[in-house]
């Protein structure tokens, strides 16, 4: 009776602790709020590309041609606007520099060359004040004054800032700022300006380099006309727009010509079309036709951009000593394989835009 009571009451025990438990609700356990340490990247300051590409342009016209007459001697003239430019990668100009070939070849009523052929013929910024503009200049400046003033004028700005720039109806600018300095029309200069800047390319220059534009003309491949055969009076132009470190050294190398044939016959009379567009030799590519006869079978551009390469790296002196023949070919073995071209004008205007750099 008494192990009965015993066994009772452990049970009773048993229930009440289990009864107890069970009522209990569970502990809710909330994971600890972890805060991240907050990492800041390592701010990475992007290399500075300082690179500029370089751009060249010429727009020629022989509108200005007359012909020979009693009391005057026939004109083929050739006016050709050249511009060079570097671009930063923004399109914004760096640097540049704009000058006019403008070659004047006369001709009698006979058909015969009456200019000359061996004469030296100076750019409008190699004559300086011998073009005589500012004698009847509003502003009192010289033609390369003026042309020096607007290259300096648009540097920092986009091709479209430079065609927003107020004119009068005759192209002459209305801005106050460019007034004060440039009274002649800027309308051919803004369309080389244009062109340059759609030429350029990456060819090295840096936006610290000088600037340099060349230019060489030569009238010597002119002609009588004769019975079988019209005159021929050839302005033969070489440009280059070449960049040079702080050291002399070329950086970029850009090589135009234009080779404008105005034709006439043995009374003096012009045969050639006066607004008929003219193309550079590198605008003409492959219609130069030089191929064909070249050894190498390059044609004209292919070889003058060949050279241009070439010449990187260079200082002028050592373009100067590139070893050539008696007709001025070089014999250079390395220069040789994609230059048969005559490079004694290419020399000569590198030479002149290292002289003209800034």
């Amino acid at each position: 009776m008494k192990k009965l009571l015993v066994l009772l009451l452990v049970l009773t025990m048993s229930l009440f602790v289990f009864v107890g438990c069970s009522s209990e609700k569970p502990v809710s356990e909330t994971p600890a709020t972890e805060t991240p340490a907050t990492e800041t990247p390592a701010t990475e300051t992007p290399a500075t590309d300082d690179s500029v590409k370089t751009g060249i342009a010429v727009i020629s016209s022989i509108g200005k041609s007359t012909d020979a007459a009693a009391d005057k001697e026939g004109l083929a003239q050739v006016d050709s606007v050249v511009v060079a430019v570097t671009v930063d990668n923004e399109g914004k100009i760096v640097k540049a520099a704009i000058d006019t070939a403008q070659t004047k070849i006369n001709f009698s009523t006979e058909g015969k060359i009456t200019t000359d052929k061996a004469s030296e013929f100076k750019s409008k910024q190699e004559l300086g004040t011998e073009y005589g503009i500012s004698k009847v200049s509003k502003i009192g400046k010289e033609w390369n004054e003026q042309a020096n003033a607007l290259a300096d004028y648009v540097i920092g700005k986009t091709v479209e800032e430079i065609k927003g720039i107020a004119v009068t109806e005759d192209g002459v600018p209305t801005d106050a700022d460019l007034a004060a300095s440039v009274s002649i029309k800027i309308g051919g200069y803004i369309d080389g300006i244009e062109k340059a800047v759609a030429n350029a390319q990456d060819l090295g220059a840096k936006s610290s380099d000088e600037l340099g534009l060349g230019v060489s003309t030569s009238i010597a491949k002119s002609k009588d006309a004769a019975a079988d055969a019209e005159g021929v009076a050839q302005a033969y132009t070489y440009y280059t727009a070449t960049t040079f470190d702080a050291d002399g050294v070329i950086t970029s190398c850009s090589i135009e010509a234009s080779q404008s044939n105005i034709n006439f016959t043995t009374e003096g009379k012009i045969t050639t079309d006066l607004a008929a567009p003219l193309k550079s030799k590198v605008e003409l590519g492959d219609e130069y036709g030089m191929k064909k006869a070249s050894k190498i079978g390059k044609e004209w551009f292919e070889q003058s951009d060949a050279f241009s390469k070439y010449v990187v790296g260079k200082t002028v002196e050592e373009v100067e000593g590139i070893a050539v023949d008696e007709d001025g070919h070089t014999t250079d073995a390395d220069l040789m394989a994609s230059v048969t071209v005559g490079i004694g004008e290419f020399q000569e205007t590198i030479k002149k835009a290292q002289a003209n750099a800034k």
